[in-house]
């Protein structure tokens, strides 16, 4: 197998996993890329010599999609059944990102902030049901982080697995 298929592959895996906790970067999809680039340039084979499928390829495809439709939906309704708006969900986006740039407590405290400020001042909300907002939001940020990383890891972990 080539280097530069090896390097691609592990580099898409690599990019999938940190693009599971960074806003912006579609973590699952480019470690399925990683998939993808050994299935179709690296021939890659598992310790015992079997070849990665194409049915294996189009399972972890499925899984993806589902991944990311669920990263979308779940944040929007943690906050909604802690009582949150619109707005505490476009201010945990915010406060997210604002909070990228002193991770990983940035990035907590900029979610909760953010959608705790939303409720406060857009939405005119007391202290109590904006922090309950607040709250559900980052508990779908969790959420939807984890299974990014959990499907991101595996796939990652299959990646190596198929370089043998």
């Amino acid at each position: 197998m080539s280097v530069v298929i090896i390097i691609l592959a592990v580099l898409a895996g690599i990019i999938g996993i940190a693009g599971s906790i960074l806003p912006g970067l579609p973590g699952p999809p480019f470690s399925w890329a990683g998939l993808l680039i050994l299935h179709l340039w690296g021939n890659g084979t598992d310790a015992a010599g079997n070849p990665m499928t194409t049915k294996f390829l189009l399972i972890w495809l499925a899984i993806t999609v589902v991944v990311c439709i669920i990263d979308y939906v779940v944040p929007a309704y943690f906050t909604r059944i802690t009582g949150g708006s619109k707005a505490a969900g476009r201010g945990a986006i915010i406060g997210l990102i604002v909070g990228m740039f002193v991770p990983p407590v940035g990035i907590i405290l900029g979610t909760l902030g953010g959608a705790f400020l939303a409720e406060y001042l857009v939405s005119r909300k007391n202290g109590w049901e904006s922090t309950k907002s607040a709250i559900g939001a980052l508990l779908g940020f969790f959420f939807g982080t984890g299974i990014k990383l959990i499907a991101s890891g595996l796939m990652m972990y299959y990646i190596i697995v198929f370089l043998k």
